[in-house]
């Protein structure tokens, strides 16, 4: 076992010591332009993209391995979404990346306006342990597509998963092109101290401020995927058989470990009572008597998110589930009744299979509940009242929301998935994620067939004729 430590410790030294280098070397290549060729970002997508078909299974299971994450959830969840991706945007970039035009204005005429789109240079990717080799890829891709160089950083929590992407990447990628750097908190702190062109990090609100902290140093621009307290409304008009069994998929897939699950539940009191038994009984359709020998159900990351759990369920009036197996990393899809608003499990965002429920009566209630936590990443809402869900969605500030489901938003690439306030900053997903990692550089091409002379000096009886060009040209 020591020994074993001492070469961890010398691949952990070697990593810290390469940083530097290998950032040079992205800086070197990016300067060359090669990465601006549009044929040359095509062509290392396509590796990518069959790089990532051929692991098709070993990805199945390394994240079985990781979470014991099935089949279907882990190309539902991960896989299917970055092959998606990966055609859309190989489909897509040519057009995305061509020079946009735009109307000249009283200022620029006569001229051609354009809006190019420019690659930042060298980007951080620091990904995530829930959904390890979607939130690690999907970033990857669009950077590359929009012409920058790649260091990512996958977590170290999801060993055989992050080991996987580490492999895929350094393998379809030159290493001054993109590569991955595995590590934890040392080689995080280590990368975080560099000059970087763009940081991009997906992962929770305190990392997240140490995150934007660093880059505030160089002046870095960032986007910031974290998270927080999403509340899920019900009200008493909904089917309440599909309400549940949507709220059942959405809650527990991945076993809780999802962003943008809901984090707890506001019902209408009235029908509080049949939508617990509805919650039981889709609970146990999905999983079965004994969720923990289901196949369908996944495990905590690890011990130490497992216990941090268990505490948060001391002294909770739990109505169904509660069973915690600490070695199997095992919490059974848990409802929790009614717990105070400044409870361990209301403090912070719960990030496992534990669904508290509130009841309300008045839409104040709602609101009181909702305005003592920051802005979430996501929010739901139940109910075919059509004022009352343009109310709602309206009157609260979120990352992004669905009404009558959960997490579909996050699917569709023609909207955009980000948070706000304490929940995130920055957008991605589709054209849009091609969009945060490129500038927008304005150009105008002045034409030189005719000179206005309205704009020099002297001024003198030119401002009556000004403000009436302003007015034509709009």
């Amino acid at each position: 076992m020591k020994y074993n430590r001492e070469l961890f410790n010398i691949f952990i030294k070697k990593t810290l010591n390469s940083i530097p280098d290998i950032l040079s070397a992205q800086r070197t290549f990016f300067k060359s332009q090669k990465t601006k060729a549009i044929a040359y970002r095509l062509q290392l997508l396509k590796a990518l993209k069959a790089e990532i078909i051929s692991r098709e299974q070993a990805i199945y299971d390394a994240l079985k391995k990781d979470f014991r994450k099935p089949e279907f959830e882990s190309y539902l969840s991960e896989f299917g979404l970055v092959l998606s991706e990966l055609n859309l945007v190989i489909k897509n970039l040519k057009k995305w990346a061509k020079p946009k035009r735009v109307k000249a204005s009283i200022l620029t005429y006569p001229s051609k306006d354009y809006i190019y789109k420019e690659p930042y240079g060298n980007v951080l990717i620091i990904g995530p342990w829930n959904y390890p080799f979607l939130l690690t890829i999907e970033p990857v891709i669009m950077a590359i597509a929009a012409g920058n160089t790649v260091v990512l950083k996958p977590s170290e929590l999801t060993e055989n998963t992050s080991k996987l992407v580490s492999e895929i990447i350094n393998t379809v990628f030159p290493k001054e092109v993109a590569t991955s750097v595995q590590g934890a908190v040392d080689v995080a702190t280590e990368l975080l101290a560099q000059k970087w062109d763009y940081i991009f990090f997906t992962g929770s609100v305190p990392v997240g401020k140490i995150v934007a902290k660093a880059a505030a140093k160089h002046l870095t621009p960032v986007t910031l995927e974290l998270g927080g307290k999403s509340p899920c409304i019900i009200d008493d008009t909904v089917d309440l058989k599909l309400a549940a069994r949507r709220i059942v998929w959405g809650k527990f897939l991945n076993g809780g470990q999802t962003c943008i699950a809901a984090d707890y539940l506001i019902v209408k009191d009235t029908i509080k009572a049949p939508l617990l038994d509805m919650l039981k009984k889709e609970i146990t359709r999905a999983y079965g008597n004994d969720p923990k020998a289901s196949v369908d159900f996944p495990r905590i990351i690890n011990k130490r998110n497992t216990e941090r759990l268990a505490k948060a369920l001391e002294g909770a009036d739990i109505i169904f589930g509660g069973d915690i197996d600490m070695e199997d990393r095992y919490i059974a899809p848990t409802l929790v009744n009614e717990p105070a608003l400044d409870s361990a499990l209301m403090s912070d965002e719960i990030f496992g299979p534990i669904l508290p429920i509130l009841s309300y009566d008045t839409e104040e209630a709602i609101e009181n509940i909702i305005r003592n936590f920051e802005k979430p990443l996501a929010f739901y809402v139940f109910s075919n009242n059509t004022s009352f869900v343009e109310n709602t969605i309206k009157k609260f500030e979120f990352g992004g929301g669905v009404v009558n489901d959960l997490l579909i938003h996050f699917g569709n690439h023609r909207l955009p998935f980000g948070g706000v306030g304490a929940s995130g900053m920055g957008a991605y997903h589709g054209k849009l994620g091609f969009d945060t990692f490129s500038h927008d550089k304005a150009i105008v091409k002045r034409g030189n067939w005719t000179d206005p002379p309205v704009r020099y000096a002297p001024y003198k009886d030119k401002l009556s004729l000004m403000k009436k060009m302003f007015k034509w040209f709009g």
